[in-house]
């Protein structure tokens, strides 16, 4: 996007299982960010059911998707 990597938010109450995952993130290109303890996970699903929208019903096409500056 933009020459800039696609942010993915990692969510876990396992810090072990959180570095992992963020690692296989970066290792696909993906800017993987520490969302901090699993409850924040229903926080980033409506973000995510939001980016669908934007995409694919608003006909934004698949090259959109959010950006948190200062990340």
């Amino acid at each position: 996007m933009n020459g800039q990597a696609l942010q993915t938010f990692v969510a876990s109450d396992d810090d072990d299982a959180r570095d992992k995952v963020k690692t296989l993130a970066a290792e696909i290109g993906l800017d993987a960010v520490d969302a901090g303890p699993l409850k924040n996970a229903r926080y980033l699903e409506p973000a995510g059911f939001l980016n669908i929208q934007f995409g694919y019903v608003l006909g934004k096409g698949v090259e959109i998707a959010p950006r948190w500056q200062g990340l």
